[in-house]
Order: C-alpha cells, then sequence, then structure tokens
C-alpha cells in the first residue's frame, strides 16, 4: 500500500501555461513568466523565441522546438496542439512559450480551447507584443498627439497567403498601421498605400527588433521598398506605417528634401 501510495503522489496534475516570451530580448520577459518556466516540466518553444529564456527551465524539464523556420521541418498547429496535450497528460506543467503575445497573431486562443476541450487546466501569462515594443524601442511611438490617435496591427498575409483584406481598410485611416508578417510582401503592402495617395507617408521597417541583430530601413511608401533591399532586411521584420515615423531621426533628411523640392 505504501508502495502504491508513492507511485500515485508522483503523478502530476496536468496544468498548461500559455506564456509570451515578449519581442527576443530575453530582459523584456515578465517576472509571471518566468516563475511559471521555472516550475515547468516541458516548455514547448517558437522559432522567435530567445534561447535564453530556456535556462529558467528546471534541469529536469523537456525541451521541445515545435517553432517554424524556413527551409525546416515544422509542427502543424494541430500537431502541437496534441503535443501540448500528451505531455500534460504524462508530464505535468507544461509552458507554452511563444515569442510577443499569446494573443497577438500567437493563435493563443486556439491552444487555450483545445486545452479546456480536455478539462486541463490552462492559464495564460500575456507577454510584450512586438507590435508596440519594437517601434517604441526606435523611439517611434505608434500614438503621438497632433499625429496618431490611433493604431491598427494587422497581419501582412492569411493563412492562405493572400494580402490581408483588413490592410485596404487600414490604409485609407490616419492611424498608425503596424503590420507583423509582411516583409515578404512588402511591394505588394506598399501599392496598398499608393492607391490611396500616401506616396510621401513616412514608413519603417524594422528586423529582429530588441535583438544584437536589428536592422532598420526608414523611408516613405515611395521609398521603402528599395530601403530595406538597401539594408538587407528580412524577417522576422515588422512594418510601420504613420505620420509617428517621421518623428526619428533618420526620417529627418528626407523630410528636408521633400521640402527643399517643394
Amino acid at each position: 500500500m505504501i508502495k502504491q501510495t508513492a507511485i500515485l503522489n508522483q503523478v502530476k496534475e496536468p496544468k498548461i501555461t500559455l506564456v509570451g516570451a515578449g519581442p527576443g530580448d530575453a530582459d523584456l520577459i515578465t517576472l509571471k513568466a518566468i516563475k511559471a518556466l521555472k516550475t515547468a516540466d516541458v516548455v514547448l518553444y517558437d522559432a522567435l523565441v530567445n534561447p535564453e529564456l530556456l535556462e529558467f527551465a528546471p534541469e529536469h524539464a523537456t525541451r521541445v522546438f515545435v517553432g517554424k523556420r524556413s527551409g525546416e521541418h515544422s509542427y502543424s498547429q494541430d500537431a502541437v496542439n496534441k503535443l501540448m496535450i500528451d505531455y500534460a497528460l504524462n508530464y505535468g506543467h507544461v509552458v507554452r512559450l511563444k515569442g510577443g503575445d499569446p494573443f497577438v497573431f500567437g493563435r493563443g486562443f486556439e491552444e487555450l480551447d483545445f486545452a479546456a476541450s480536455y478539462s486541463i487546466a490552462a492559464e495564460v501569462i500575456p507577454g510584450i507584443s512586438s507590435s508596440i515594443a519594437v517601434p517604441g524601442l526606435q523611439g517611434i511611438p505608434v500614438t503621438h498627439r497632433g499625429l496618431s490617435e490611433s493604431f491598427w496591427v494587422v497581419t501582412g498575409t492569411t493563412s492562405s497567403g493572400k494580402i490581408s483584406p483588413d490592410l485596404f481598410d487600414a490604409a485609407k485611416s490616419r492611424a498608425t498601421v503596424v503590420v507583423l508578417m509582411g516583409i515578404k510582401r512588402l511591394a505588394d503592402i506598399v501599392e496598398i498605400f499608393k492607391n490611396e495617395g500616401k506616396n510621401r507617408l513616412p514608413v519603417a521597417v524594422i528586423q529582429s527588433g530588441s535583438m544584437k541583430g536589428e536592422k532598420l530601413a526608414i523611408g516613405t511608401v515611395d521609398t521603402i521598398v528599395d530601403a530595406a533591399k538597401d539594408q538587407q532586411i528580412d524577417s522576422p521584420a515588422i512594418i510601420v506605417f504613420g505620420d509617428v515615423v517621421g518623428l526619428h531621426p533618420l526620417f529627418q533628411p528626407i523630410r528636408a528634401f521633400y521640402e527643399y523640392a517643394e
């Protein structure tokens, strides 16, 4: 009886914690997220997660990469969901570590809903979204009195690879427009803004924001494609359209050129 009781005591209650890892810099994760990692039995982490964060997990914790990288094997969302449940039932506490915030194009609610379908306790720990933090670290506010009273956060492409319809509406507004997962379609996205007559609207493209290898291109709707090519910018990157980009010091020569041309 004593031996059987000991075995039962070793079985851990399944639990899942969705954790936002922030934009990349390991120092930008929250204290609550670190506390969750320290109690993890399994960590399922994405491609954009800084590997330094895995060091907060206990030595015994299983670390499983489930991200997507170009040219490499990647897990479907369905496979990730099933892994998450399987590890929770067999190991205990699963920390699902996701770049940025789990609910900003992170498919976090799908995973939360899947956990609920198995009656597994789940918690969400928000993360700092790159949509706000990355421009902010470059001194570009997404809102600024007199320039922008609101902002859009839009995916560049839908799951089918097509340009997001929301971009056409966003381009008509006076708001700051932050585009995630759109760098591969930068030229197509720029055309949407050109069609709205916003050729001189300031634009920033930022790759690997908050990280050591960060790259920045500043220009206008007319010039940003060439500027991004000059800086050899690739994914992961965000695109920021709006007058607020004009506050960046690198935009001042561009502004002066237009004023001189007039």
